[in-house]
């Protein structure tokens, strides 16, 4: 069989360095095909998770534009909060760009059964606001639950605290566990944060339910490319 060649998934990284393990969108392995990645300088995850990084749009947009010239032919990001910023990065780049897996929640919607809705996990829940939304086309703010801020992920992301998967999977379970206790009507996951994706097999066996993120974003665009 002929392998079909396609162009990359070019992904715009926020600036960090914690570990990566298959899954997360920054690891190339979790990907079933090729990726760019192009790193935007002082794109802290704590600037761009409270929405302060007006200062940095340029530098998307020029990365986006790198990206474009070295043969992507889409463009998303390594953290949903870029949402915010959809309209603008949209309007600038050449190519298709899906800044967040909270994109995928207008249509998921809408596959749902009568009485069903879709339930978001975030990385931060107090700064997860209805601008976020709006940029990705919702306009009923789903029910939300967020990751604590002093636990593993957060260690992690913006602590310098060591990789540890078991942790990490206990308190995205926990969480997820408390968004289905408040809220029985969910059918169906989204993961905003990028660095989920590790556990969402697991979470979707555990609770069975669909569960969507940035992969499945990411493996939508990709599906769209023609034989090159």
């Amino acid at each position: 069989m002929v392998e079909k060649m396609t162009r990359p998934l070019g992904i715009l990284m926020l600036d960090t360095a914690f570990e990566r393990p298959v899954g997360d969108v920054g690891n190339a392995a979790s990907w079933p095909f090729r990726v760019l990645y192009k790193r935007v300088e002082g794109a802290v995850a704590r600037k761009v998770v409270s929405g302060q990084d007006d200062d940095l749009l340029e530098a998307f947009i020029a990365a986006g534009q790198e990206l474009v010239s070295e043969g992507a032919f889409a463009l998303t990001t390594s953290c949903g909060f870029l949402a915010l910023r959809q309209s603008q990065l949209s309007a600038r780049l050449a190519v298709p760009v899906a800044t967040s897996s909270l994109l995928q929640i207008p249509s998921l919607s809408l596959t749902l059964p009568k009485g069903k809705t879709v339930g978001v996990i975030t990385y931060d829940r107090a700064s997860l606001t209805e601008r976020h939304f709006q940029e990705v086309g919702v306009n009923d703010i789903p029910p939300i639950a967020g990751l604590p801020s002093g636990g593993a992920f957060h260690g992690l992301i913006e602590g310098g605290m060591q990789y540890n998967a078991q942790a990490l999977a206990d308190e995205l379970a926990m969480t997820v566990e408390d968004l289905l206790q408040h809220h029985s009507n969910i059918g169906a996951l989204v993961f905003e944060c990028t660095n989920l994706p590790p556990f969402s097999s697991g979470i979707s066996r555990t609770f069975g339910l669909p569960v969507f993120d940035i992969l499945t974003l990411g493996k939508w665009l990709h599906s769209s490319q023609p034989d090159v």
